[in-house]
């Protein structure tokens, strides 16, 4: 049942909709960091928009029984990635401020509906270890960049905290890593 909807055409072009439009809304959400980023870096900061732009990639190209695997590695490994940091992030706040508002609620549903979605398609992407490769050295660059150039997204009451959110994202992106290589590229062996 979940193979025919996650592979039937009309769920897919839905899907591809919404994420596009989410990717398009994460972008705007970007945009005043953005403003104040050295150009060098502006591909590195909206972290979940690109995400969503990989897997959105990948729907379209799903759609019509293409594959780039590079992208569907990128996807998987930072839709995973970005869902779940975005998820913790919000719930940090809402344990430093003491509340959360409907935006946290939000991306909390919207960034576990990404980490999630991105698992889900892990059968049909065509991933091999050097698209792994390729796409976890992207990830731990992009940690690098946020964490050693400071250029992660602003959360303005967790700035005291950004060694152990720099800690804790390093970790995540090795067990993202981990992941996607698990349910791809090990679960194509057998």
């Amino acid at each position: 049942m979940i193979r025919y909807i996650l592979t039937d055409r009309k769920f897919l072009i839905l899907l591809f909709i919404v994420n596009l439009v989410g990717t398009i809304y994460g972008y705007i959400w970007y945009e005043s960091q953005l403003e104040i980023t050295p150009p060098i870096f502006m591909i590195f900061v909206p972290d979940s928009p690109t995400a969503s732009l990989f897997f959105t990639i990948f729907l379209l190209l799903f759609i019509f029984k293409k594959h780039f695997p590079y992208i569907e590695a990128l996807a998987i490994i930072t839709l995973f990635k970005y869902g779940v940091w975005a998820v913790a992030m919000n719930g940090l706040t809402w344990l430093v401020q003491g509340d959360l508002g409907w935006q946290g609620y939000m991306l909390i549903a919207s960034h576990g509906a990404m980490a999630i979605q991105g698992l889900l398609y892990a059968p049909y992407y065509k991933i091999k270890l050097r698209h792994i490769v390729v796409a976890g050295i992207w990830t731990l660059h992009n940690d690098i960049i946020d964490y050693v150039f400071e250029m992660m997204p602003i959360y303005s009451s967790l700035t005291s905290y950004m060694n152990e959110i720099g800690y804790f994202t390093f970790w995540l992106s090795i067990i993202s890593i981990i992941i996607a290589y698990r349910l791809t590229v090990t679960n194509n062996k057998r």
